[in-house]
């Protein structure tokens, strides 16, 4: 099963409002460091509900802004939520993104990038289309420190990137974006059950339950296009 059947069948299900459930608890705090102005161009990668291009424009005013993914089903769900014309929807593949050189202000992606056929090529498409100063922020959960991730393969048809920090690191800088922060944002709104709840269907003890959450919670990577 490729990109578009496995995502289409998710949101079929309804599984896109939980994908933005669990992504906000630390999502928000990656969003609100985008560097984002009234004028800017926004390019979400792997929109899914489109709920992180929804927060943009109620917070920061955004002109236009294009979100990209490779389920139409998806894409279907997240134009039934908004109206608002400043906000476009694209069914594409993060390997060849319909942008010209230097169109777009900032990418966003959030537990998404991992999902790419191939990861070099698609940080070569985001220096391409990013206009000189303009930012990446990749958020990740899935990532080789995070080893209460490592799992998640075994769960989904769709092979998986799953880089170190470093690796991700190396990476952009490979292509040409300049790693101007990396950190990892916890997850402090998740509800962590007492230890006599343990062990869960997920956490064996409270302990992995709050390194999962509080310490690992969310990679991001932001890089800047020279």
């Amino acid at each position: 099963m490729g990109v578009r059947e496995e995502f289409d069948a998710w949101a079929a299900a309804g599984r896109d409002r939980g994908m933005e459930d669990r992504h906000w608890n630390t999502a928000k705090h990656a969003l609100a460091r985008l560097p984002v102005e009234s004028d800017s161009v926004v390019l979400d990668l792997g929109t899914g509900s489109g709920y992180a291009l929804r927060a943009l424009r109620d917070t920061a005013g955004v002109v236009r802004a294009y979100g990209l993914d490779g389920s139409p089903e998806m894409l279907q769900n997240a134009s039934s939520y908004t109206d608002d014309p400043r906000i476009g929807y694209l069914c594409g593949d993060f390997d060849s993104l319909p942008f010209a050189n230097n169109s777009i202000d900032h990418v966003w992606s959030m537990e998404a990038f991992y999902y790419a056929t191939s990861p070099e090529q698609t940080l070569s498409e985001i220096e391409r289309v990013l206009t000189p100063g303009g930012t990446f922020y990749c958020a990740v959960n899935y990532y080789e420190e995070n080893v209460h991730s490592h799992h998640w393969q075994e769960t989904i048809s769709i092979d998986m990137t799953r880089w170190s920090r470093n690796e991700y690191r190396s990476a952009f800088e490979a292509a040409g974006l300049s790693v101007a922060q990396q950190d990892m944002i916890p997850d402090t709104e998740t509800d962590i059950p007492p230890k006599d709840a343990f062990p869960t269907e997920e956490f064996d003890t409270r302990e992995a339950m709050v390194e999962r959450f509080r310490e690992f919670g969310t990679l991001l990577t932001v890089g800047v296009a020279h």
